[in-house]
């Protein structure tokens, strides 16, 4: 390597993540970009401190990329990625597409012929997964509208590569179509039938290992009770799926974000997060460093005014079609804005497609050059393109997203906590003080915590998923835990923290949708409420007092529906998957239910006036004074 070999490498490149970062964030510019400004600053065009081993140093740092998306599918539940199917199919696709024809055909316009073009256009197309989600995640936007739709079109990015990586070599003609040399790759030199099979028997191998061989594994090796070598299990599992997917001619990312969403609900999921996350962390950062490290600004220097219009018209290009396509999926003006500023730039793996396409003559190295500058110095700029967005662009337009701030400091302990102090947790805990009942409560709004404050309302800032505010709340000695919250992915993430660290809890749970009550009941939460139900039957149960039933009866009626919808919900939960049997067994249920309530409509009349209330006799009393 350049210099004094390895060790003096490691000093530069952590001596500048050192100095820098600290620096930006500071100056508020965000860790991405002072790791990029690092990165230009140790360079060839810089001190001068790293050389030509920097490409060698993006590669290996890529790993950190494989890393993050194996963590991003540990924080999904395989229903997650379910309910964004319409984004993830529908606005990934639309992206990559309508990007790549627009892009192709500038490219045509500009003198490229249409294969190439079209080359030039499907790897512009895509957008940087690692400092997309890194600013994202750094700044808590991960979890909006924008975000999720962010992630979704990432998703499908990622996905996509795959067909790009057997398309290009197609768009080279006549003699310059160059084959692909054999070497590490298990599929070379197989028919289409037999790589097809074997890439399909690599997927199934992760997804059945991870659900039914990781666990035994990770148990034997968590009874050694060392914490290195479950370290090391977990980077063993990462690197084992980075490579059989390489050799196998797929992304490792993918096959890490797969793995990562099926052991999403294993009972080690919390320690292979920490584990991963500092190996992460330091690999994306060097992978931030390397990029900016490659920028060649002698190009850039020798043409300057090309490679600046280059850049202006990829970054404005694909931020018109993203802005068309979010207000076309019913986005908001400013998640649409976000949105669209955060996916504007090139990606981390045009780097590796430019070079691909180069060598099997797709693309010739006078046109690869220019443009792999100009992915680099898109993907420098996003933060200082999120920056104009959160410091111009956000105030002025639709709501701002809240600033981050920190957790209060809990003082005092309850035997009840309730997480959530809205509509729905604000009347539980006025019920509960009004019979001397003492709550501690928390609220991850911190506008509504500062409202209730005013009204003297003991209400804590703080996010309940977090296991060290359970403690802090004194979930150790409590005995119920209320989650009143309305966000469905928050509620199980509480459920899942409170059944960990404390087994003890007495959980009940809002449910949002009848859907979000099924997984309340796989995490293990017995005492489930639906939201609207108890308004609903309420509702009801007026409705047939002003038809003429008696309070008594439709109270009676409206109870006998409760208890039968939720034997009925506990049943369907087990067999939602299947869903021929769910929508047979659910149309039975109804006809269960019609039979059992006509059969206590036909009761007896004196069977039913025994039950009669002190209301319902009043009220017919009054009525009759009146006639």
């Amino acid at each position: 390597m350049h210099g004094e070999g390895f060790f003096y490498q490691a000093f530069v490149y952590l001596l500048a993540a050192v100095v820098s970062v600290p620096i930006a964030k500071r100056l508020g510019l965000g860790s991405v970009l002072g790791y990029l400004l690092a990165g230009i600053a140790i360079g060839p065009w810089g001190l001068r401190l790293v050389g030509e081993e920097g490409a060698d140093v993006l590669h290996f740092a890529e790993f950190g990329v494989v890393m993050m998306l194996f963590l991003i599918g540990l924080e999904l539940q395989p229903s997650l990625l379910w309910r964004l199917r319409v984004p993830i199919v529908g606005l990934g696709g639309l992206q990559v597409g309508v990007t790549a024809l627009t892009l192709t055909a500038v490219a045509v316009a500009l003198g490229l012929p249409w294969n190439a073009g079209l080359a030039v256009g499907l790897i512009l197309a895509l957008s940087s997964t690692a400092i997309v989600l890194q600013t994202l995640e750094e700044k808590g936007l991960l979890k909006t509208d924008a975000g999720q739709s962010a992630f979704s079109v990432l998703l499908f990015q990622d996905i996509a590569v795959i067909p790009m990586l057997a398309v290009l070599p197609l768009l080279a003609v006549g003699e310059t179509r160059a084959t692909a040399s054999g070497g590490t790759s298990w599929i070379d030199g197989l028919p289409p039938v037999a790589k097809t099979l074997v890439v399909l028997a690599a997927v199934v191998a992760i997804v059945v290992g991870g659900r039914y061989l990781t666990r035994p594994a990770f148990r034997f090796i968590a009874r050694a009770r060392l914490r290195e070598l479950f370290t090391a299990a977990a980077l063993l599992l990462v690197i084992a799926i980075a490579l059989l997917m390489s050799r196998v001619g797929l992304s490792p990312a993918l096959g890490t974000f797969l793995a990562g969403v099926v052991l999403a609900n294993s009972e080690y999921r919390h320690e292979l997060e920490g584990d991963i996350e500092p190996f992460k962390g330091l690999l994306l950062g060097l992978f931030f460093i390397a990029v900016g490290a490659s920028v060649d600004f002698g190009l850039v220097a020798s043409r300057p005014a090309v490679v600046a219009g280059l850049v202006a018209a990829l970054l404005a290009t694909k931020f018109g079609v993203l802005l068309v396509l979010g207000r076309a999926f019913g986005m908001g003006t400013d998640q649409n804005l976000l949105f669209s500023f955060a996916l504007a730039q090139g990606g981390e793996f045009a780097f590796v497609l430019f070079s691909f396409a180069s060598q099997h003559g797709v693309l010739p190295v006078s046109v690869t050059g220019p443009l792999v500058a100009v992915v680099a110095l898109s993907m420098a700029l996003t933060p200082l393109v999120m920056l104009v967005h959160e410091r111009l662009v956000a105030p002025r337009i639709g709501r701002r997203e809240g600033e981050a701030r920190e957790p209060d400091a809990i003082t005092g302990s309850s035997q009840v906590i309730i997480a959530g102090y809205g509509r729905v947790g604000s009347v539980i805990g006025r019920l509960l003080a009004a019979n001397g009942i003492s709550a501690t409560v928390l609220d991850h709004d911190s506008d509504h915590v500062e409202l209730l404050r005013r009204f003297g309302q003991r209400v804590f800032y703080g996010d309940a998923s977090r296991h060290d505010l359970l403690e802090a709340a004194g979930a150790g000695s409590a005995r119920v835990l209320v989650i009143a919250i309305d966000d469905p992915d928050k509620i199980l993430q509480i459920v899942e923290t409170a059944h960990r660290y404390y087994p003890h809890l007495q959980v009940l749970a809002r449910a949002v949708s009848r859907t979000h009550a099924y997984e309340l009941l796989d995490a293990g939460v017995e005492l489930v409420y639906r939201e609207n139900l108890d308004t609903s039957l309420q509702m009801g149960v007026d409705v047939m007092r002003a038809m003429g039933v008696r309070a008594y009866e439709a109270g009676r009626r409206s109870r006998l529906f409760r208890r039968h919808d939720e034997l009925g919900l506990r049943e369907l939960a087990a067999m939602r998957e299947d869903r021929p049997a769910y929508i047979r067994r659910a149309r039975q249920q109804l006809e269960e239910l019609e039979r059992i309530l006509t059969a206590d409509r036909l009761e007896a009349d004196e069977q039913r006036d025994a039950a009669w209330d002190t209301r319902t006799l009043r009220e017919e009393m009054a009525g009759g004074a009146e006639r």
